[in-house]
């Protein structure tokens, strides 16, 4: 018998555009050391870039979010998507301080292939503002790990077989998408802070007037150097909760959203009827 996926957000032209224009504008903001030529004006204000970067992408989050929310995001979807932000939220302190235990990572994963590309971009990007405000880490990375999280989470609901495939075909493959999508997201994190090292740490930090692949080097050293070890037990960590806990978390996800038949309008009856 087939199924029919259920999705909280129907994505409606706009929103695809939006997310569209965002991507575009996020790989400038994450990739512009090594899309700017030294002589540009942006590398020739390298200390300022990722600041001017930070404050754009809060808005285009946040345009993108409205959007989406125009398109569909009703009733019934802002509750589900309050209750798994605030989960993601309070999952994130529980690996602070240790290598790469993240929980929060296996849930948005769960949570973008039951509900959606369209709402996986607004619950990655609301769990990590919300995490951020919970755990203190404010900061002009923040708007990074907003957009950052909205992909990965999206891209979980971008998976073949959302109708379809189930069992452990589909754990292995949300286990393998979440090993891949941890090690993205550590490196396109680091993206966002290396610039902002200037000349503390000569043999990997960004040289603004230096050659694309000399930097390209010069990061490479750095994720090896800093990350690689996080990063790893982040993979390692989404991939046995994956396995584990995924089959029940799977079912009530989906179980919830079909109880709350989120197609259908939400009406409420007249005084006195």
């Amino acid at each position: 018998m087939s199924r029919t996926a259920v999705r909280a957000v129907r994505l409606g032209p706009r929103s695809v555009a939006a997310l569209v224009l965002v991507g575009a504008v996020g790989v400038a903001a994450f990739g512009w050391p090594f899309l700017a030529p030294p002589d540009s004006q942006v590398s020739a204000h390298a200390e300022d870039a990722p600041w001017l970067f930070a404050g754009l992408l809060v808005l285009l989050v946040a345009v993108v979010a409205a959007t989406i929310s125009e398109s569909g995001l009703g009733p019934k979807a802002v509750a589900m998507l309050g209750v798994l932000a605030a989960t993601g939220a309070a999952l994130r302190p529980i690996g602070a301080g240790t290598a790469g235990i993240e929980p929060m990572f296996f849930l948005l994963v769960l949570s973008g292939r039951v509900l959606g590309p369209g709402f996986g971009f607004v619950l990655g990007s609301v769990t990590m503002f919300a995490s951020a405000l919970l755990t203190g880490g404010v900061g002009p990375w923040m708007p990074f790990q907003m957009l950052a999280m909205g992909w990965f989470t999206m891209g979980a609901g971008l998976l073949p077989g959302a109708a379809r495939l189930r069992g452990r075909a589909e754990l292995a493959l949300l286990a393998c998408y979440g090993f891949l999508a941890a090690f993205a997201y550590g490196t396109i994190m680091n993206l966002a802070g290396w610039p902002f090292m200037g000349t503390m740490a000569s043999n990997v930090s960004f040289d603004p007037h230096a050659a694309v692949p000399a930097n390209l080097a010069r990061f490479l050293a750095y994720c090896l150097a800093t990350s690689m070890g996080w990063d790893l037990g982040r993979a390692v960590c989404t991939v046995v909760l994956t396995l584990t806990l995924g089959p029940a978390v799977l079912r009530a996800l989906r179980r919830a959203t079909r109880r709350a038949a989120f197609e259908t309008p939400v009406t409420f009856d007249a005084p006195g009827a």
